[in-house]
C-alpha cells in the first residue's frame, strides 16, 4: 500500500528532504551511496535504498535512467515545498542588488518593475515577469478623430507621455463637431484620472448629465474610453532574462523543456491569464510542473507574488519563471522582498 503525504515518516521526511537539496544543487539523479557519503547520514545505503524505494512508489521521486539515482516528481517538490522547505529571510547582498535598481525617481512606474524583474532575472537565473497595471495609467488628454462613416480613432496621451491609438465604430449620424464635443467633455472630467477612475465617473457623470449631452455624444463617449478598459484587467505582461534559462543546459531533454517554455513566454495568453488569476491571492503563489496545464510539457516552477499600491489594493504581480531545479529557499524570500518593495515605492 502506497504511503500518503500524511503518513510519511520522519526518517522517509528527511531522505526526501536531502534527495531535493542536492538535486537544486547539482541537477543530478541522487544515489543511496552518494547521499549517505554526501550527507553524512548514519543510516546505510540499504536502509536508504529502501526508503527511496518507498518514495518511489509513493509518487514523491522517480528514476529517470536504468540507474539507482532518483530525482523529485512535481508532487514530491510540492511536499518539500509546504513542509519541509525552510525558508528564511532575504539576504542583505540581494536586498541591496533589488533596492539599488527599484528607484521611482524619474522613471515610470513600468520602468521601475522592468528593471525589478530584469534584478530579479539576473540574481535567480531565471525568467522575470511582471505583470504592469496598465488601468493605473492616468489620461492627459483624449481626442477623437474622423476617419470615415462610422469609423474613428481614439488618441490617448497618458501622463507618463505613451501615445496610444484604438480604431472604434462612430454612432451613425455623427457630425465632427460631435467629435470635438466628446474629446472636450472626456478631456475636462477625465485629465489626471486613472482608466478605473474614468469607468466610475463616466458611469456617474453620465447618468447624471444624460439630458444634457446629445444620445449619439454620450454613446460616442461610452465607446470611446470603453476601447480602453475593456478587456484590460489582465494588464501588460512584460518578460526580461529569458536567456538565462539556457544556463547549465546540458542534455538534449532539457533544450526540450527551455524551448518548451521559451515557447509559453511567447504566447503569454495563458500565462496572463494565470498572472491576473493569482493577484487575488496573499503572499507567494508557487506553481510546479504538471499541477499547471501551461507547465506540463516544460517542466518548469513560477514563483509569483502580488504588489499593492498606496490604498493597499493589489493591481500587479511580480515573479520568476524558470526550470523546476530551483534554489526555493532563495528565490521565494527574494520575489516576496520585491514585490513589497515595489508597494512601498507606490506609497
Amino acid at each position: 500500500m502506497k504511503e500518503k503525504v500524511t503518513e510519511l515518516n520522519s526518517r522517509s521526511k528527511d531522505i526526501l528532504k536531502h534527495i531535493i537539496e542536492a538535486y537544486v544543487e547539482t541537477g543530478e539523479p541522487v544515489g543511496s551511496r552518494t547521499l549517505s557519503h554526501r550527507l553524512g547520514l548514519t543510516l546505510s545505503p540499504a536502509t536508504i535504498r529502501n526508503v527511496m524505494a518507498d518514495l518511489e512508489d509513493s509518487g514523491y521521486l522517480y528514476s529517470p535512467h536504468t540507474s539507482a539515482g532518483r530525482l523529485p516528481t512535481d508532487s514530491g517538490l510540492r511536499f518539500f515545498i509546504n513542509g519541509l522547505l525552510e525558508v528564511g529571510d532575504i539576504n542583505d547582498l540581494d536586498r541591496s542588488a533589488l533596492e539599488a535598481k527599484c528607484a521611482l525617481k524619474g522613471k515610470t512606474l513600468n520602468q521601475v518593475l522592468e528593471e525589478a524583474i530584469k534584478t530579479l532575472s539576473g540574481l535567480t537565473k531565471c525568467a522575470g515577469l511582471v505583470l504592469a497595471p496598465k488601468t493605473e495609467i492616468a489620461f492627459k488628454h483624449i481626442e477623437f478623430v474622423f476617419l470615415g462613416p462610422e469609423r474613428g480613432l481614439t488618441v490617448l496621451v497618458t501622463q507618463d507621455g505613451n501615445v496610444e491609438n484604438r480604431l472604434i465604430e462612430l454612432p451613425a449620424g455623427i457630425l465632427p463637431s460631435m467629435l470635438i464635443e466628446a474629446s472636450n467633455y472626456l478631456n475636462a472630467k477625465l485629465a489626471g484620472k486613472t482608466l478605473t477612475q474614468a469607468k466610475a465617473i463616466l458611469q456617474n457623470e453620465l447618468e447624471v448629465q444624460k439630458n444634457e449631452l446629445d444620445g449619439i455624444v454620450s454613446k460616442l463617449v461610452q465607446n470611446g474610453v470603453g476601447t480602453w478598459y475593456k478587456g484590460e484587467s489582465k494588464g501588460l505582461l512584460i518578460v526580461k532574462g529569458q536567456s538565462n534559462l539556457l544556463q547549465d543546459v546540458t542534455e538534449v531533454e532539457e533544450l526540450g523543456k527551455v524551448k518548451a517554455l521559451f515557447d509559453l513566454l511567447e504566447t503569454q495568453d495563458s500565462l496572463l491569464e494565470l498572472l491576473d488569476a493569482s493577484i487575488a491571492a496573499e503572499g507567494v503563489q508557487i506553481f510546479i510542473g504538471a499541477e499547471n496545464p501551461l507547465f506540463s510539457t516544460s517542466g518548469c516552477s513560477l514563483i509569483v507574488a502580488p504588489y499593492k499600491n498606496s490604498l493597499q489594493q493589489v493591481i500587479g504581480a511580480i515573479g520568476v519563471i524558470g526550470p523546476s531545479r530551483l534554489n526555493y529557499a532563495r528565490v521565494i524570500p527574494m520575489v516576496d522582498y520585491t514585490a513589497k518593495l515595489i508597494g512601498k515605492l507606490l506609497d
